[in-house]
């Protein structure tokens, strides 16, 4: 058995998640922006009531979204993650943003008709403009093609929709709905990477002693943070 203790704050979203191997004990998600420093540990403790002969000091490892995605979401649940892993002595697992999000889209009730066996699934988290971070992944979680940030234009993922099926998710997809047109691009709406579609993937992490260095993680930014300037001046 392993308790696991997931945490994903790379979006808007902040959600946390008990499970028991790859079964979901409890979840937590709040839909509300700007809220993770002062939500996240609350949703942690409130994880527990629903089992008060589990507390926090049972759980076996503890998996954070790792990123890409905001840049103050990111740093607070890892810092969240990497202080409880710390203070409890366990283990620390990373699951990107993009793994997660895939993984709620994949065995989807939408797709269940299709029977493209070369289906992709494309997951897009929102990186402002016409920019995304995203990845591809095959049905079997495979990654095809490694997380990067891009500007989708037109003639984005032409070529492979030519071939294929794509299905396109996450708040990054939503915007490019009306830019990457084509009959083989498929969007889900409303896909947000969440804790409880991480459970499974850190699992299989824990089996395999696929553990972070809490000397040295840090969060998957991708790109540097860019700091806003207001253009009202104060003085």
């Amino acid at each position: 058995m392993a308790l696991i203790l997931s945490m994903e704050t790379s979006t808007k979203v902040c959600s946390v998640c008990l499970s028991n191997n790859n079964t979901i004990l409890a979840k937590r998600e709040l839909f509300e922006a700007n809220s993770h420093a002062t939500h996240l540990t609350v949703l942690i403790q409130e994880l527990f009531k629903d089992f008060p002969n589990i507390t926090l000091q049972d759980i076996d490892t503890i998996a954070v979204s790792s990123g890409p995605g905001s840049y103050t979401g990111l740093r607070i649940g890892v810092s969240v993650a990497k202080g409880i892993s710390y203070a409890l002595n366990k283990p620390l697992i990373a699951i990107t943003s993009l793994e997660c999000l895939a993984q709620a889209a994949i065995g989807h009730p939408a797709l269940q008709d299709k029977t493209d066996t070369e289906l992709l699934f494309c997951p897009m988290i929102d990186a402002r403009r016409m920019e995304v971070y995203t990845a591809l992944f095959d049905a079997s979680m495979q990654m095809k093609e490694k997380i990067r940030a891009q500007i989708i234009d037109s003639k984005s993922y032409r070529e492979l929709l030519d071939t294929q099926s794509i299905v396109f998710f996450g708040d990054g997809a939503d915007k490019c709905r009306d830019t990457i047109v084509h009959p083989n691009a498929l969007f889900l709406d409303g896909q947000v990477p969440l804790a409880s579609n991480m459970g499974g993937l850190a699992y299989k992490k824990y089996q395999d002693k696929q553990f972070e260095d809490l000397a040295y993680f840090e969060p998957f930014y991708l790109k540097d943070f860019v700091a806003i300037v207001s253009k009202n001046k104060i003085f």
